[in-house]
């Protein structure tokens, strides 16, 4: 670890921070004492340091291998998850790269890290030195420390592993590393409050029908791209689960509701009017397609699109509202830009954009859907 930080060795990384890396690897190290795998291992890691937690892009700070940094939380994630979850004592039980222990430890007095990669806990215990940051560090499997441990915190969290044996992607709950189904009782026997990080991709229905005591449900996006599902459970007795819709960095306002609230809410609908209103991809993961139109008084224009309409703008909407007019193909000029959307139509926008001979991008935008009457095409005005 000390060798990879020698200067001539930093000063070439930096140097390289935006050279081929497949390149780069097919060249001989110029440093013996470190091989360019290594280098290129730290290269990533400032890379990706930039978009996703600049925040450690700070000199000496050290970077583990790919899949590590793609499991880590963002900044911007870690940060909102920060401000919600407070209290005396706190542990990791799979602290990974530690990007959200890091921001988690700021409201707690005592910090705990549980991680059974020795390499990688020794790199975040360098790092957390390096960004001034206490905390104690535990090499061990999460599964040996639950079964030693007699201490009790104010929250636990963690971040299953979702790869198997063969690192291809897994999501359900039992199939993760560590088994949420297997451990639940021994987290609960040691903490009020356990907050788990779970994929973008599970399934909320099941999610609440196998693991008891969900208290409230986050489903967390960034700028649109929906990053993690964060759930809460509690010892407290409540009759409903509540759900937080989030879209951060989009100044879009949170959408929150009680799991099963949908299944009672009721949508009209209509032909499109002045405005066409598209809901963040957090409403949508969380499949609250009636209850979204019942709360801001939308109409849908048919059952599987999920967009709405109404006569007026309501700028406190979570998502886009777009003044829309309707059109037939006939208006739409060749070589034009637009940002094309498609929903419960035949044709995707890439496929839009070649029939059309379409450019991506710009502030005009063409949707190509569907209503109770048929395929409409609507252009903002």
């Amino acid at each position: 670890m000390d060798t990879i930080l020698n200067k001539e060795i930093q000063n070439y990384i930096n140097a390289n921070l935006n050279t081929d890396l497949h390149a780069l690897l097919l060249k001989k190290s110029p440093f013996p004492e470190v091989s360019m795998q290594e280098i290129v291992q730290q290269i990533k890691g400032k890379q990706v340091a930039g978009r996703k937690f600049p925040f450690l892009l700070k000199e000496g700070i050290l970077f583990p291998p790919q899949l590590n940094l793609e499991q880590s939380s963002s900044e911007k994630t870690a940060l909102y998850k920060s401000g919600i979850l407070k209290g005396n004592t706190f542990i990791d039980l799979t602290s990974g790269f530690g990007v959200d222990a890091y921001y988690l430890s700021q409201n707690f007095k005592s910090i705990t890290l549980v991680e059974q990669d020795t390499t990688l806990l020794e790199l975040v215990e360098h790092n957390w030195k390096i960004l001034n940051r206490q905390a104690r560090f535990i090499n061990l499997k999460l599964e040996d420390f639950l079964n030693e441990t007699q201490e009790y915190f104010d929250l636990i969290y963690l971040d299953p592993a979702r790869r198997d044996q063969q690192k291809n992607k897994v999501f359900l709950l039992e199939d993760l590393s560590p088994d949420i189904l297997e451990i639940q009782e021994k987290l609960r026997a040691i903490s009020g409050q356990v907050v788990i990080k779970l994929s973008p991709l599970i399934d909320l229905k099941y999610l609440v029908s196998v693991l008891p005591g969900i208290s409230r449900i986050d489903i967390i996006a960034l700028k649109n791209d929906v990053k993690e599902v964060i759930v809460f459970l509690s010892d407290e007795n409540t009759d409903k689960v509540i759900c937080n819709c989030v879209n951060l960095d989009s100044g879009e306002p949170a959408f929150t509701f009680k799991f099963g609230e949908e299944e009672t809410a009721r949508s009209e609908y209509s032909e499109p009017e002045k405005y066409i209103y598209i809901p963040n991809n957090a409403i949508l993961k969380a499949g609250t397609f009636n209850l979204i139109s019942q709360k801001f008084g939308l109409k849908k224009l048919h059952p599987n699109s999920h967009l709405y309409t109404l006569n007026k703008e309501d700028k406190n909407f979570p998502g886009r509202v777009l003044e829309m007019e309707m059109i037939d193909s006939k208006g739409i000029k060749k070589k034009e830009q637009y940002n094309i959307i498609s929903k419960n139509y035949p044709l995707k926008p890439e496929e839009i954009k070649k029939k059309y001979a379409l450019k991506d991008g710009g502030n005009d935008y063409l949707i190509f859907t569907q209503s109770k009457k048929g395929k409409i095409i609507l252009k903002s005005v």
